[in-house]
């Protein structure tokens, strides 16, 4: 009886005491990383229309092994090509917005030289969009992005590039695509103070 009683005070107390199956932390159940919302604010419209579309480098990754994709290109702008639905940054330069200074120039530059051609993109970065980096080659061998570079309508990106383009980069690049300077400097308000312009007009 004795025996009876003890064994039943035993199960009352695990019963009344065991861990929850939630581990909390502070007071918190502890959630698994990958379920955790975002909190990061959706740009305005205006950033959006110049900016949805651009490779989101904060939240890339590195590819160990750069993987390959060929076929004719679809030019966006200055830098940026869809090859079979995949939307490409070309490696290490910058060109401007196609609402900036030399945009539509520097757009159909780089439709003149993928037209007719099939380019092989080594793609070497993705980001959390799907969007991707890559070195991109026309068929007899030259980058895309040293050829943007040297007609002066993209400037080298040293962040990226590590100054590979650098060298060739036209005495007047910078002046000309001082939008595309500044946004690599952080200094946006040039932005701000262009793009105010461009509303007034």
């Amino acid at each position: 009886m004795e025996v009876t009683l003890v064994v039943f005070l035993i199960l009352a107390v695990f019963i009344v005491f065991r861990p929850s199956s939630s581990k909390k932390i502070h007071g918190r159940s502890q959630q698994r990383p990958y379920s955790t919302p975002s909190t990061s604010r959706d740009p305005s419209p205006k950033t959006r229309t110049t900016q949805s579309a651009r490779f989101n480098e904060k939240g890339a990754r590195h590819l160990p092994e750069a993987r390959v994709l060929t076929g004719a290109a679809y030019v966006t702008d200055g830098d940026t090509i869809k090859i079979k639905k995949t939307q490409i940054r070309l490696f290490g330069i910058d060109a401007p917005e196609l609402n900036h200074p030399y945009g539509k120039k520097a757009k159909w530059a780089l439709h003149g030289l993928c037209k007719g051609q099939t380019i092989r993109a080594e793609i070497t970065d993705v980001d959390n969009h799907g969007r991707t980096v890559a070195r991109c080659y026309l068929p007899d061998g030259r980058d895309l992005s040293a050829e943007m570079v040297k007609q002066g309508l993209a400037i080298d990106w040293p962040k990226f590039s590590g100054g590979k383009y650098l060298n060739l980069e036209t005495d007047d690049a910078r002046k000309k695509l001082f939008l595309a300077d500044a946004r690599q400097k952080g200094r946006m308000h040039v932005w701000e103070r262009f793009e105010e312009k461009q509303g007034k007009r």
